[in-house]
């Protein structure tokens, strides 16, 4: 990957998730080595610490379950705000959370960015569950699982939230590492033009293929990629530092192939890491995993690593 200069934007929002832990997120990523890593690539960074909202009215909304409502508003706010700006100066944004529901605002910002420049805009979301939830059919009310609803335009939002700067087209979305999808998720997925690959077609035909696939069609069209990791992409068994932990999912390999693909690939223009909880994390362990995977995309490869104990 050629040289960037990367914006590093801290996000340690816990409100949308259902246990605490993720607000140590983005400075544990960061203590694991992030901006060392990235400067050793030959990356400029600029990081000026953890954002942060003011306190928030309550909203009062229909559904008795959602939970802090009003945070979340916030935060996507903000944070479509700061990746907006970041893709206007040519930046590359790397989102640091927290929980998902910051892909909510991370995720619109960049669209707009992208809608500016006449670039068709595309999102790899890499996640054990779609969130494809709006605010009505969450049960569990916990708001990390609407952001994909959210930025490609699915209604039951407004008046609550601001309007997406930029929608995403559905057909623009490929999720990969499905593997745990409520009732309501997989109709509105059914009805939907976003390409799901769970765990089930992972394992039948591999990775490579329907990642390759993807990143052919972005190539074509001459657009630009965004990439949100969840932490729960990844199996529990590498990467035990997440409170939605869901057995089955990707190995250590099959992860690093994916971020070597989209460093290979030169389309990807902006990152999201989210899900991390220290707090249930071994050592350190997923956030140095984290790191490496982010090294990955950004053009380390495997014979420049060092080899080490995990």
């Amino acid at each position: 990957m050629t040289p960037q200069t990367c914006q590093i934007i801290g996000a340690p929002v816990h409100t949308g998730a259902s246990q605490p832990g993720c607000i140590m997120g983005p400075d544990a990523i960061c203590t694991a080595g992030l901006i060392e890593t990235l400067h050793a690539l030959g990356h400029s960074i600029r990081y000026d610490g953890n954002l942060r909202i003011g306190k928030t009215a309550k909203i009062h909304h229909n559904n008795q379950a959602l939970k802090n409502l009003a945070e979340m508003v916030e935060w996507t706010n903000l944070l479509s705000n700061e990746t907006y700006s970041a893709r206007q100066k040519n930046q590359f944004p790397i989102t640091l959370g927290g929980d998902h529901s910051i892909a909510a605002g991370s995720v619109s910002g960049l669209a707009k960015a992208a809608a500016e420049k006449g670039q068709p805009f595309f999102v790899l979301w890499l996640d054990a569950h779609p969130d494809f939830h709006d605010l009505d059919s969450t049960e569990s009310g916990n708001l990390h699982g609407v952001p994909v609803a959210y930025f490609t335009g699915a209604e039951g939002f407004s008046p609550y939230f601001p309007p997406p700067k930029a929608l995403v087209k559905p057909g623009n979305v490929c999720m990969m590492g499905i593997r745990s999808v409520d009732l309501a998720e997989r109709e509105r997925l059914s009805n939907s033009k976003v390409r799901v690959h769970d765990m089930r077609s992972i394992d039948q035909n591999g990775i490579a293929g329907p990642l390759r696939s993807f990143l052919d069609r972005v190539k074509a069209a001459e657009g630009t990629l965004h990439v949100s990791l969840d932490v729960d992409f990844l199996d529990p068994g590498i990467a035990p530092g997440v409170g939605t932990t869901v057995p089955g999912g990707a190995t250590f390999r099959e992860a690093h192939l994916v971020m070597e693909m989209l460093c290979d690939s030169g389309l990807v223009s902006s990152l999201d890491l989210v899900e991390l909880n220290p707090f249930l994390d071994e050592r350190g362990r997923t956030a140095t995993l984290l790191v490496d995977l982010c090294a990955s995309l950004m053009g380390r490869r495997v014979l420049d690593k060092i080899t080490r104990s995990y």
